[in-house]
C-alpha cells in the first residue's frame, strides 16, 4: 500500500463524517441560483456528464444541486438486456469487485475481505442465506446516474439501517481501510426472489447527504446509534426486473448478493470494468 494511501487513510479516520455530509446536506439542497448553478455546470464540465440522456438537459433549471444529482433520464437511454434469465446491473458505475462469498467473506480490494455477516447487521441467520454466493460490489462516480435499480424482480421481506463511519468508497480508500463496507453506515434490503434471496447493500460514503429507497423515502439521515429494522409481513412491495428500488444523494457504492447456486456472474466480468443500469452481468438459476 502507498504511503499515500495510508496517510488519506489516517486523516479520514480523525474527521467528523457525519457532520461534514450533513453541512454537504445544506449546500447540496441550497435553492441560492448562483451557488446551485454553478456547482452542477463545474460537476458537469468536469465530469463530462452526458445532459442530452436527461429528461431535464436544462442545467439551470434544477431546483438544487441534488435534484441535478438524481435526474430522471429519457426512456431508452438505458436498455435492459432482454435474455430472460439476466442479472442486470443496478447503477451505472464501476465494478469495484466480483466474485463468491468465500467462507463467509467478501472480497473488498487486493489483500482485503469484510464479513458478510457484519455487512449484513451481524444476525448470523440472514449471513447463512448467502453463505458461499455471490457477490458483486459497484462504484458510483460523481458523473453517474444515481438511482438505484433492481437486478432482478423481487419482492421485499426486511430493511435494515445499520448506522457507522462514512468513510470515503473510491478506489485509493478501499485499499487502504479495513472492513470499509461493513463499518460505514448502509441500508440493506433483502428481498425474495424467482431464484432465491438477494440482498441489496446501499453503502453510505462521506458528503452521501442521505440514502433513500421508494417505499420509504429518506431512510438516513436521520443517523441512529442502534440497528433499526422494518419488516414487511403484509402486503410487501414487489418490484420488477430494472424497476427503480432507492437513490443516493451524492454518489457512493452498491452491493449484491445471492445466495449459493442461484446464480452467476458472466465470466468476461473483473474489477474495474465500467458499466451501466441494464446491463447484462448473471445468469439467474430457476428451481
Amino acid at each position: 500500500m502507498a504511503l499515500s494511501q495510508q496517510i488519506n487513510a489516517f486523516v479520514q479516520s480523525l474527521l467528523p463524517h457525519h457532520l461534514l455530509s450533513r453541512l454537504m446536506q445544506v449546500f447540496t439542497e441550497s435553492t441560492f441560483e448562483p451557488w446551485k448553478n454553478f456547482a452542477i455546470k463545474l460537476i458537469i464540465n468536469h465530469y463530462k456528464v452526458n445532459m442530452a440522456e436527461a429528461i431535464n438537459s436544462d442545467p439551470t433549471s434544477y431546483s438544487h444541486f441534488n435534484d441535478f444529482f438524481t435526474r430522471t433520464l429519457k426512456p431508452g437511454s438505458r436498455p435492459i438486456c432482454p435474455e430472460p434469465h439476466a442479472v442486470i446491473s443496478p447503477a451505472d458505475g464501476a465494478i469495484s469487485q466480483i466474485g463468491t462469498i468465500d467462507q463467509g467473506q467478501i472480497i473488498q480490494a487486493k489483500g482485503k475481505s469484510f464479513s458478510a455477516q457484519t455487512l449484513l447487521g451481524g444476525d448470523p441467520a440472514t449471513a447463512d442465506i448467502f453463505k458461499n454466493g455471490q457477490f458483486a460490489t459497484i462504484y458510483l462516480s460523481p458523473k453517474d446516474y444515481h438511482r438505484l435499480h433492481m437486478p432482478i424482480a423481487g419482492t421485499l421481506k426486511e430493511m435494515i439501517h445499520i448506522p457507522g463511519r462514512l468513510f470515503s468508497v473510491n478506489t485509493a480508500t478501499t485499499e487502504a481501510v479495513d472492513n470499509l463496507f461493513a463499518r460505514n453506515e448502509r441500508v440493506v434490503t433483502l428481498y425474495e426472489t424467482k431464484t432465491g434471496p438477494m440482498a441489496l447493500i446501499q453503502v453510505g460514503a462521506i458528503f452521501v447527504s442521505s440514502i433513500e429507497t421508494v417505499w420509504h423515502g429518506v431512510v438516513t439521515p436521520p443517523s441512529a446509534k442502534e440497528i433499526r429494522r422494518w419488516q414487511y409481513p403484509d402486503n410487501p412491495p414487489t418490484l420488477n426486473l430494472a424497476e427503480e428500488m432507492g437513490r443516493f444523494n451524492m454518489g457512493s457504492t452498491i452491493i449484491v448478493l445471492f445466495g449459493q447456486d442461484q446464480m452467476n456472474w458472466l465470466s468476461n466480468l473483473k474489477a474495474g470494468d465500467k458499466i451501466q443500469l441494464g446491463q447484462q452481468l448473471g445468469v439467474a438459476y430457476e428451481p
